[in-house]
């Protein structure tokens, strides 16, 4: 065998040596000695190296809880309004609270018959003016029987 066929192999088992060292013996060892420098001072080094890492994990957080504090409240508000809205009841205490008897007994029906949601679609509509049709200003014309 020539000397470099024999090399490769050699550094093939150095290799293999450091990997066999490592996974049986080194690795238990530095677990041990890691494990005694955290029971030493109760880990107080690694949160002291740390500390930027949580601040900026505690920010991010923050942040995120405050952004979605304010959808969450101003979804909640919006829904609020439309089911004010949709409530039956409250064009009957507008109507009680304005002395209106006519429009009180009105809803009042309305809202027992079921139709308390039609009547405030139907109300923004009579005060909606209809398109009018022009007028034909043009003379008609007489017709000609042939």
């Amino acid at each position: 065998m020539e000397l470099s066929q024999i090399v490769p192999l050699l550094f093939a088992g150095e290799i293999a040596l450091i990997l066999i060292l490592y996974r049986f013996v080194l690795r238990d060892w530095i677990i041990e000695k890691w494990e005694e420098k955290i029971r030493e001072d109760q880990g107080a080094w690694l949160i002291e190296v740390l500390e930027p890492v949580i601040n900026e994990i505690e920010d991010r957080t923050h942040e995120s809880l405050e952004a979605f504090k304010d959808s969450f409240f101003g979804s909640i508000g919006k829904m609020t309004a439309q089911a004010k809205e949709l409530d039956p009841m409250s064009n009957l205490r507008k109507a009680a609270k304005n002395n209106d008897w006519t429009a009180l007994l009105v809803e009042y029906f309305a809202n027992k018959s079921g139709l308390g949601g039609v009547i405030d679609q139907i109300n923004p509509l009579i005060g909606e003016k209809q398109p009018q049709k022009k007028p034909n200003t043009s003379p008609e014309l007489p017709k000609i029987k042939l």
